[in-house]
């Protein structure tokens, strides 16, 4: 059985990551504001989504609107490894249905890129492992 390489997006790759599990690591600079990359995968409905996340301790799927949304474990590119960070170093954008990833700052060869998830499938409870100075405690920001 051959097995088959991963294709990651130009200028990142996975690695274990001191966050969490794996990460999606810079190596190349990102400049502040520039495109990093697209996050891609199996593009599927809310329903779908759901039944998939079952379960599951770890979510490879991101919403693109209330009805859409892209599961990375299935076709990704490595994107889907981008850890949460209450103090990131990357942000998204949809554009025309597509979820993009942007440098909020310059980014150096060998930085892990993170983004602060905000809203996710995660339940209100789940810690997060960030360690910035500034860490709200859990993956989803709550309003007050």
């Amino acid at each position: 059985m051959t097995k088959i390489k991963a294709e990651f997006a130009q200028g990142i790759e996975v690695r274990p990551s001191g966050i969490d599990g794996k990460g999606c690591f810079a190596t190349a600079p990102f400049r502040k504001g520039r495109k990093i990359a697209e996050l891609t995968g199996e593009r599927i409905a809310r329903v779908e989504a759901a039944r998939r996340m079952r379960g599951r301790e770890r979510l490879h799927i991101c919403a693109i609107d209330t009805y859409w949304g892209i599961d990375g474990s299935r076709g990704g590119n490595g994107t889907q490894y981008v850890n949460h960070s209450c103090e990131p170093n990357s942000f998204v954008r949809i554009v025309r249905g597509h979820i993009i990833i942007f440098a909020l700052r310059d980014i150096s060869p060998g930085e892990e890129i993170t983004l602060d998830y905000v809203e996710s499938y995660h339940p209100d409870t789940k810690r997060c492992r960030c360690g910035a100075p500034k860490c709200r405690g859990t993956i989803n920001l709550k309003l007050k």
